[in-house]
């Protein structure tokens, strides 16, 4: 007997039941063994691709897959002889997101991976709303001898280029286990879980929120330490009655798509947390809410029903919140590689590079420049896309639980 010829069949068409029936049925009388099986559909167009081992007679194979195609209105090409290569372990995940992504964008960016010497394995759509988000699964030249952290940084810079230029986010993971093994996930609270800087809401009570709103900014772009700068805005607060703080906190609107980013994550079995440089007596009530099962935040002192320009215990800054990150990380044993820390501001920089996904959420410049990854659309679910999460998951598994709404939850 002969060695065994390798055959790569090909079907494309309208989906419907039992092409792959009559297609392995056609398979089956031939004794082929299977190496590999792939199949999409795409708006109900099927492309089912299978690789075989064909111990006879392929020829023969090759007419009776066409004859038993036909009757189901599908088209077959069946290469003789095809590469039984393996297929390969895709080295990185690289996600696109934008209002639109263009054929131009996807272009570049196939370009510049060409360019660094890695191919793309496969192409999922992961959103169609509110953002249209494409997974690239890439694989890089194995005869590059690049450590991983260098291929990450030039792969990274390289699409960041690209992102800017053709207005849309690419955020860049390294793949395979270390990317589905995340379990804790970590957020900023102001402009990252909430809209709006919640000293800031406090300030407007005082009369004084655009010199509180000035110091705020010039802290989140890193022009002043935030602890020196947590100081001189709580000191404006000093005589506000202690009762704005419940009004603020009914006040507080969260992020778009925030409450489906944390409930889908839970679902998954991830750890929640929040650590602000906000004040815990705002966020407690969101927190439990929620679910949350981290918090930490500022405390501020309050002296007879008022509020004395002060706070009191340990100052939640910057270095702070990577503590914290690492304190939530060990009571939850997860390892910090295992980790996501998501924020906006200079002072989430520590925490952002100490997490094994920092993620930027409509950050300044001072922090895009850290971290990992950075989002600019305003929906916080676009963190799910990043993790490999797709919006049809998300909405399926909120149709079990009693409905789905097409809209960024709030």
């Amino acid at each position: 007997m002969g060695a065994d010829t390798t055959v790569l069949v090909t079907v494309t068409g309208r989906d419907r039941p039992g092409v792959t029936s009559v297609l392995f049925a056609a398979l089956s009388r031939h004794d082929v063994s299977l190496l590999d099986v792939e199949q999409v559909v795409i708006r109900k167009r099927l492309t089912l691709g299978v690789l075989i081992s064909c111990p006879r007679d392929p020829e023969r194979l090759q007419e009776e897959l066409e004859d038993a195609m036909a009757t189901v209105g599908m088209d077959v090409d069946v290469a003789i002889g095809a590469d039984p290569g393996r297929t390969p372990i895709s080295t990185h995940a690289v996600v696109v997101l934008g209002s639109p992504v263009t054929a131009h964008a996807l272009q570049a960016i196939a370009r510049e991976l060409a360019t660094q010497h890695a191919n793309i394995d496969t192409i999922r759509g992961v959103a169609d709303y509110p953002v249209t988000g494409l997974e690239l699964l890439v694989s890089a030249d194995p005869a590059d001898d690049a450590s991983d952290d260098d291929r990450d940084r030039l792969l990274r810079r390289g699409l960041a280029e690209i992102a800017v230029r053709e207005n849309v986010d690419i955020a860049v993971e390294r793949g395979g286990l270390a990317r589905r093994g995340k379990r804790l996930i970590v957020f900023d609270v102001d402009s990252t879980l909430v809209q709006g800087e919640v000293i800031e809401m406090l300030a407007a009570r005082a009369g004084v929120e655009d010199q509180v709103r000035e110091v705020t900014e010039a802290a989140m772009r890193g022009e002043i330490d935030f602890t020196e700068s947590l100081h001189k805005r709580v000191a404006t607060l000093a005589g506000l009655d202690a009762s704005v703080i419940d009004e603020v906190a009914e006040e507080l609107e969260l992020t778009p798509g925030a409450r489906t980013t944390i409930r889908t994550l839970r679902r998954l079995g991830y750890h929640c947390g929040v650590v602000s440089g906000g004040f815990r007596q705002v966020i407690e009530g969101l927190a439990h809410e929620l679910e949350l099962d981290f918090v930490q935040a500022n405390t501020l002192e309050i002296v007879d029903g008022k509020l004395t320009g002060r706070v009191v215990g340990d100052i939640v800054d910057r270095a702070a919140k990577a503590t914290a990150l690492r304190k939530f990380a060990a009571q939850a044993g997860v390892p910090l590689q295992q980790t996501v820390a998501v924020g906006d501001g200079a002072n989430d920089i520590d925490m952002l590079t100490a997490a094994g996904l920092g993620v930027a959420f409509n950050a300044k410049p001072a922090l895009r420049e850290v971290a990992d990854t950075a989002l600019s659309q305003p929906f916080l679910d676009t963190v799910l896309f990043v993790l490999g999460v797709t919006r049809d998951e998300v909405e399926a598994a909120d149709a079990v639980d009693g409905g789905i709404r097409r809209v960024p939850l709030q």
